[in-house]
Formats: structure tokens, C-alpha cells, sequence
């Protein structure tokens, strides 16, 4: 009979798997061997059948991405996630082993690299395992779901990550080279009765991806001419941008016809979408001693300078613009309208167009400059000229909402106002009195007596203006002047 559990598979949740310890326990328990992609078709038809959320956290693809990979899992396909950076391609992946069995047995084996199927054993070991002893003293032991996910990022990985090597120190041991003992097993195979995942494929060298189409087409595993076949079973994944996927020479053919699904992602479609992503996926606590509140218009301007950001002339397409691009972004201009509240104790602080001035620092190295189409402009003035055009789009959406261009009448006569990201609000409602009823159209784009809140209309109406060309805009000593061009 075979000892304790080894502490080769060791698990932070073992304390609560099935109490069965024997093969005869497990076998009267009714379990069934099956495969992993049997296993997720199952638990994931029960989970559509029940109406529960699928994907939890995943915004803007239930009519889109969402049904491609619930048609992936129930045919039983590997799946390619193909999209540019920033598209939920990991996370979704990342998603998949929630259709897992919670526990998966398997023979406790000392030392063995893989979690042998009880029924169905792929090694030498587990095949002899069975021969020689009765089923009540073949140890079982259990895998958390938890633990039968990996994945792997594509460039640098060699072939001994992923599928395996010989191993020197056996063969000095005295193993022989022809012997399945003196194999070190690589992720893949390690991860049998799992799901793996190879990030970036298009990176992945040639050799490797030629590995992973001999897993994808005989499910076996060849290791320096080795001759050994594994039956492996596993749920291959994968993730690829457009622009390097489809490059001919990046992937070979034989790997690419083996891909069951392509699952084709997208940023999202609708600023709202974009705004709700940005809002979960920025985790931050607009509370506490130094609260912040977020006006909708400024929410709608940091999603809208990611959007004009994926159409720019001046933005290399080719490598997408990121949803970290704007969550970042978010961030750094809520941290700046607390800064500003901190210093000047205001309470809530209100973040005001001014405060995107500071995107910079986490927006510049997110986005890939087309040194054609800009021009030789550097990133600062690239991210400039899209911060304006975004500006000037959310404000001609309110524009025809309220008819707010009547305000460049006021500059017409003379009126000049001084904005700056620590100005104190109520400098702005000094300068409003001198300003003509005309004033109180800005705050139908956000009602409000609070002075810091009528502030930040006041300055998106502003730079409103400026990015429509209604007035004009200077800036010295970080203090930004509006007036009549």
C-alpha cells in the first residue's frame, strides 16, 4: 500500500477535499473518469441552463464575445483569443476553470509529475501502479480546481518550458536515456487534466509551436526524439494581437488550423460600456477623509480621450490603446482633485478639466506614436491634440443638450477668466459674478450650489469653447486663461 500523501501536488484548500483516500472508495462512489473538455461542456451547460452569471466581471460582450466562447466550450474546441492589448483576452481565459469540478482525484503517486488519471493513467508509473495493487490500496489524492490553470507568457519560452527535457542529473544517476524517468516534464504536460494557457502566440518560437500542434493534433508529447506518446488531455488556450497574428511567418499553418475557435474580442462599443470598465477596474475609494466626487462629464471626457486615442492619426493602430489607458488616466486626474482637496480643504473635491493636465505621467509609454502621421510631434503633443478633440466631442454632445455655445457671446465682450488645477473653487464663483446670466446655462450640465462642482462645469465649459474654437486659450505659470480669439 502506498504511503502518505506527497507533498508534490500540495494544495492551500485540501483541508476541504472529498474525505475518499482509496481507489475502492472512489470507484463505490460512483465517480466517473471523463476529459476535461467533457468536464467544462458539463459543468458549464449546467451553469447556462441555471441562469447564474457566467462571466462575472466581463462587460460589453454578451452580444458579441460572450456566445463564441459558451459555442467554443459546448463543441469541445481550444480556443484562440485574438484582439488587441487592454480586450479582457486574460481574463477571460482566466474565467474558465470556474466550469471545472471544484475537486479532481487522482493517484498519489510520490514524485510523479502529473495528476494521473485514476481510470486512465498516461505514465509508466501510474499504468503500474494499477497492475500490482488492489484498488483499496491505491491512494487517492485530490486537485483544486484552483491549481489546474496555468498560463505562460510566449517570448523567451523555450521548448523545455512547455513540453519538456532530458534530464542531466537523471541520466548521470544512471537512468537511461530511452527511459520515461528520464524526462522533465514541461507546464503542458504537467498541467494534464488541466487547461493551459500560451499568451502572445504569435512570439512563440517556431520550434515550441511545433510542439504545441503535435499536443493540439496526436494530444502526445516528443521530447529530443524521444519517442514517448502521452495520451495528455488538456484544454489549450490562447491569446494573439491582430497585427502579429495574422503577419505571415508568425504562426505556422499547421498550428493555426488546429485552433478549434478563434474568439475575436474588441474595446468597448459604447462609451457607457466604457466608463462602467473604467469606473469597476480603477478600484478606487471615492470616499473617506478626503472624498472626491466624479462629475459625469468628466467621466465621459477621460473614456472619450481613449476613444479618439483608438481612432488618432498620430496613435499606431497596430498596437491598440489599452482599457488601462483610461483607467489609468482616471486614476491620475482623480489623485490630483484629491491633492487639490487635501491642500486646500475642500470636501468633496471635484476633478475639473484642468486636472487632466497630469494624465501625462500615466498616459505617455501607453500609447505608440505613427511617426507618420504625426509628424515628428513628440507624445506630449499628440496626447494634447487627442485630449482636445475629446473634449471638444462630449462638449458639442452638450452643446446640443443645452445650447451652451451661447456662452462664447460673453468673451465678445471683453470677459477673460483665469482657471488652474489648484485654484481655490471660489475663485471661480468671484468670477462668475461679473459674468451675464448667460453663466447659468454651464450648470444645466450638472446641477449643483456646491462651489467645487460648479468649478469643474465652469472649466469644461471652457475648454469646451476652446477645443470648438469659440475662444481662444493661454497658459502660463500652470494657470490657463480663456478669452475671445
Amino acid at each position: 500500500m502506498h504511503g502518505t500523501t506527497h507533498t508534490g501536488h500540495s494544495d492551500p484548500t485540501r483541508a476541504h477535499a472529498p474525505a475518499i483516500t482509496t481507489l475502492a472508495e472512489l470507484r463505490a462512489s460512483g465517480w466517473r473518469s471523463r476529459s476535461v473538455k467533457d468536464e467544462l461542456r458539463a459543468n458549464f451547460t449546467r451553469a447556462l441552463a441555471s441562469g447564474a452569471p457566467l462571466f462575472p466581471g466581463i462587460v460589453g460582450y454578451d452580444d458579441t464575445v460572450l456566445p463564441e466562447v459558451a459555442n467554443a466550450i459546448l463543441a469541445g474546441h481550444d480556443m484562440l483569443f485574438l484582439g488587441e492589448k487592454g480586450q479582457g483576452k486574460s481574463r477571460l481565459m482566466r474565467l474558465l476553470p470556474a466550469f471545472l469540478d471544484e475537486w479532481l482525484p487522482y493517484l498519489d503517486i510520490p514524485g510523479s509529475p502529473v495528476h494521473e488519471d485514476p481510470e486512465r493513467p498516461i505514465t509508466a508509473a501510474g499504468r503500474a501502479l494499477l497492475a500490482a495493487h488492489a484498488p483499496a490500496e491505491i491512494r487517492i489524492a485530490w486537485w483544486h480546481r484552483s491549481g489546474r490553470y496555468a498560463e505562460r507568457l510566449a517570448p523567451g519560452t523555450k521548448f523545455a518550458d512547455v513540453i519538456g527535457e532530458i534530464d542531466p542529473a537523471r541520466l548521470i544517476a544512471g537512468t537511461s536515456m530511452s527511459a520515461e524517468e528520464a524526462l522533465h516534464f514541461g507546464l503542458i504536460p504537467r498541467q494534464h487534466r488541466g487547461i493551459f494557457a500560451m499568451n502572445e502566440l504569435p512570439d512563440l518560437d517556431e520550434l515550441v509551436q511545433v510542439g504545441l500542434f503535435n499536443i493540439l493534433e496526436e494530444r502526445d508529447v516528443q521530447i529530443r526524439g524521444y519517442p514517448v506518446r502521452f495520451d495528455l488531455d488538456v484544454l489549450v488556450l490562447f491569446s494573439a494581437n491582430p497585427g502579429t497574428y495574422n503577419r505571415s511567418g508568425k504562426v505556422i499553418p499547421q498550428l493555426k488550423d488546429r485552433i478549434g475557435s478563434t474568439i475575436v474580442t474588441h474595446y468597448p462599443r459604447a462609451r457607457e460600456t466604457g466608463i462602467e470598465i473604467t469606473r469597476r477596474e480603477a478600484g478606487i475609494d471615492l470616499g473617506g477623509e478626503f472624498p472626491v466626487l466624479v462629475p459625469p462629464f468628466m467621466e465621459e471626457v477621460v473614456e472619450e480621450v481613449a476613444r479618439v486615442a483608438r481612432g488618432s492619426r498620430f496613435v499606431d493602430q497596430a498596437s491598440g490603446v489599452s482599457a488601462r489607458f483610461a483607467i489609468a488616466n482616471y486614476r491620475t486626474m482623480v489623485a490630483n482633485a484629491r491633492r487639490r482637496g487635501i491642500a486646500l480643504g475642500e470636501r468633496p473635491a471635484v476633478p475639473r478639466v484642468s486636472d487632466l493636465a497630469h494624465i501625462r505621467s500615466s498616459a505617455l509609454g501607453k500609447l505608440e506614436l505613427d511617426l507618420m502621421g504625426t509628424h515628428q510631434m513628440t507624445e506630449g503633443q499628440a496626447l494634447d491634440a487627442i485630449v482636445a478633440e475629446a473634449i471638444g466631442n462630449v462638449f458639442g454632445e452638450y452643446v446640443d443638450a443645452h445650447g451652451l455655445g451661447d456662452i462664447a457671446e460673453v468673451f465678445a465682450k471683453g470677459t477673460r477668466v483665469e482657471v488652474g488645477d489648484m485654484l481655490p473653487s471660489s475663485r471661480y464663483a468671484e468670477a462668475l459674478r461679473s459674468v451675464p446670466d448667460a453663466w447659468s446655462k454651464a450648470f444645466e450640465v450638472n446641477a449643483s450650489e456646491n462651489a467645487a462642482v460648479r468649478a469643474s462645469c465652469v472649466e469644461f465649459v471652457l475648454a469646451g469653447l476652446w477645443a470648438t474654437e469659440r475662444i481662444s486659450r493661454t497658459e502660463k505659470h500652470g494657470r490657463v486663461s480663456f478669452e475671445v480669439k
